[in-house]
């Protein structure tokens, strides 16, 4: 029944061989990493996908219907006149974003800002969740913070995925770490997702509030106080980082990192926190500073936008990967997920 609904929401299916330029679907792919001035830079030859965001906790499901499933048009394979360079534009790329589940400090109530916990047993479980939903959505590149929770999110989920490559993380922080760990399997490499790690994407920083009972903290400062200090948006704690200091270092690498990234059609996912996620949400949507401080994110609920010709296309958060209705977002994501089923039936 599923199939038919998505048959009918998205026309014929069409395939992609791989010819040596950008295709369709990520199986094809290859990964190569290459030092430049700033760093590294992880050349992906994957599927192409779009971004993934939600303002509000609310879900925004578009069901599989033929008016809605062709409003981004079909995916077409590449010309004879196509390049092969990896930097050419394509029509689409898919940008999860998931704030990682619940910490070790968030269940007895602690301010944990960079302060590296691990998950709870429930927040393993939000994890795992969280990777169920997006199972049949591309992801090329990984990139989380620089904490053992969003990392783990981000392993977690990637468990739950179909296509069941194995997310690597790229250890640059010194020559001998970039060395030792190489990969020289070509095919090896085709089976992993890059995963970054980068302290810009950090929680917010809550200077001397961090390790303190949020309970005893508001009665001893105040609840006013408290809530000043963790819901305005240039306000910080004492020592600590205001929303707007997070956001400037969040979203400029963002900027400088990620969305380039999405622009060449890679399909990224951030495994994060609430705060950075908060700013990069704030970026993404719009929104003014009181309208971000009213933003709720619930941990392990991922959520997707469709990146298209410069602009991010909020997408909602997918109800569970057995739904029709998630992959009649566009025509590539439903092709995506026919190709998984042909793939692994």
């Amino acid at each position: 029944m599923a199939a038919t609904t998505l048959h009918q929401a998205v026309g014929p299916l069409q395939s992609c061989r791989n010819n040596g330029t950008s295709g369709l679907f990520p199986d094809y792919g290859h990964v190569s990493l290459r030092s430049v001035s700033k760093g590294f830079k992880v050349d992906v030859g994957l599927l192409r996908g779009g971004s993934f965001c939600s303002k509000k906790r609310s879900t925004c499901v578009i069901q599989a219907s033929a008016p809605q499933a062709t409003v981004f048009g079909s995916a077409s394979a590449p010309s004879s006149t196509a390049t092969s360079d990896s930097k050419k534009k394509t029509s689409e790329a898919a940008l999860i974003l998931i704030r990682h589940g619940e910490s070790m400090w968030n269940e007895i109530n602690l301010f944990t800002g960079c302060v590296d916990v691990p998950l709870t047993t429930k927040g393993v479980e939000e994890a795992i969740e969280a990777g169920k939903r997006i199972s049949n959505i591309p992801v090329d590149m990984i990139y989380t913070s620089a904490l053992i929770r969003a990392q783990m999110t981000a392993m977690l989920a990637m468990t739950q995925h179909r296509r069941k490559k194995v997310p690597t993380i790229i250890h640059e922080e010194s020559e001998q770490a970039g060395e030792w760990s190489q990969i020289f399997s070509e095919e090896t490499n085709k089976q992993c997702i890059p995963v970054v790690t980068a302290w810009q994407l950090n929680e917010r920083m809550y200077g001397e509030l961090q390790g303190l009972n949020k309970q005893e903290t508001a009665d001893r400062y105040g609840k006013e106080q408290v809530h000043e200090w963790r819901r305005s948006y240039d306000i910080p704690p004492p020592n600590g980082e205001s929303l707007e200091m997070c956001a400037e270092r969040a979203v400029a690498y963002f900027k400088e990192h990620i969305e380039p990234e999405l622009a060449v059609g890679k399909n990224i996912m951030i495994a994060a926190h609430g705060n950075s996620l908060r700013s990069i949400i704030m970026y993404l949507d719009k929104l003014t500073s009181q309208e971000v401080i009213s933003l709720e994110l619930a941990t392990g609920i991922p959520m997707l936008y469709i990146f298209k010709e410069g602009r991010f296309i909020r997408r909602g958060s997918p109800p569970a990967p057995t739904e029709a209705g998630v992959y009649a977002y566009t025509k590539t994501l439903a092709q995506y997920r026919q190709k998984l089923d042909d793939m692994f039936q």
